[in-house]
């Protein structure tokens, strides 16, 4: 299992700089990859590429690239071109958003985002490959029929045959379609205790795929928050779970909701979603478990992480990939101590 670092986005408490010396302290230290989010703010491949030119070693992943906010074609060029850039260090993360950032913000109808996943992969592992990109699926046809469209081939050259694609999944069908159509899965609210069921949806689709979960990676956002006691490093990160569960979507639609239910806290996410939707943003951060915070996190002095580290690889995890709080000086020290941890795991 490696140690990886997710940055995020950026922020009003956060900026470039810093990012950038995360980031080539995570190289230094010998860390695999470095992975970017966006939502509604910073770009992930603007930042990627920042990065690249600016590392040498060190794997750039998206987490994610926003499935509505590009055609499969335009993120196909981009991964080809980070790659290019970066000499063959990218993975391209992928990953529906929601429905209120899908509608509000690209104006891109959130319905069958399974079967619209599957074909926007389809695509962008085609145009990957340099073959001419013709499709006819359901909710994208290339080229356009009854026009002046032509089908065409990407005309830059990757540096690799396959670029690796990874997706976010939370719920067990998406799971099972990341198993099917991905090279990993992305993973949010990972905990060893619960990792039975996820596996066994990402086991069912390589299974689908006629593969098994050998060479399959799991990529798994962990936030890691280090001192004596555990009950105050869990308060870092109880913000960060109220808004996932109490406030990343509707009432009706909200997917990390969904998931701290079938993890067995079905009452303590209702709370926190009533708490969260009624702007008690407090309230709703105080209501999360102490419990599920540590389990989908890693906690407390290098010794207690290093244990929680090999309970991640025996559930099957290939990567871990850490969320930091603080500014850079408390992430490089973040760094450092999970690597130590890590060391001390003898992983």
């Amino acid at each position: 299992m490696r140690l990886a670092l997710n940055l995020g986005y950026l922020s009003s408490w956060n900026d470039p700089m810093s990012h950038l010396a995360i980031a080539q302290e995570a190289e230094r230290l010998g860390y695999s990859c470095v992975w970017v989010a966006e939502a509604y703010g910073s770009d992930a491949p603007s930042m990627l590429a920042w990065i690249a030119g600016q590392t040498e070693r060190i794997e750039l992943g998206s987490a994610v690239f926003q499935i509505p906010a590009r055609t499969p074609a335009m993120a196909a060029m981009t991964a080809a071109t980070i790659d290019k850039l970066s000499g063959g260090r990218f993975r391209l993360g992928l990953g529906v958003s929601g429905p209120q950032v899908s509608e509000g913000w690209h104006g891109v109808r959130f319905g069958r985002p399974l079967a619209r996943t599957r074909e926007y992969i389809d695509i962008v592992n085609l145009a990957l490959t340099r073959k001419v990109v013709r499709y006819d699926g359901q909710h994208y046809r290339l080229p356009l029929p009854d026009g002046p469209g032509k089908a065409l081939k990407l005309i830059l050259h990757p540096v690799r045959d396959h670029v690796p694609v990874y997706l976010a999944a939370v719920g067990p069908k998406n799971l099972e379609l990341a198993g099917e159509v991905a090279d990993g899965w992305l993973a949010i609210f990972f905990s060893p205790e619960f990792a039975h069921e996820s596996m066994a949806s990402i086991a069912a689709g390589r299974a689908k795929a006629g593969k098994t979960l050998e060479g399959y990676e799991v990529a798994a956002g962990v936030p890691v928050v280090f001192g004596d006691d555990v009950t105050m490093c869990a308060e870092l990160v109880r913000h960060y779970a109220a808004l996932y569960v109490g406030g990343m979507g509707s009432r009706e639609q909200n997917f990390y909701n969904a998931l701290a239910t079938r993890m067995g806290y079905g009452d303590a996410a209702r709370e926190v979603q009533d708490l969260y939707l009624a702007k008690r943003h407090r309230d709703a951060a105080a209501a999360v478990p102490l419990e599920f915070i540590d389990r989908t996190s890693l906690l407390g002095p290098v010794e207690r992480v290093a244990e929680r580290l090999r309970a991640y690889q025996e559930a099957g995890v290939t990567e871990i990939s850490t969320l930091i709080f603080g500014d850079a000086d408390h992430g490089i020290q973040t760094l450092r101590q999970l690597a130590a941890a890590w060391e001390r795991a003898g992983l």
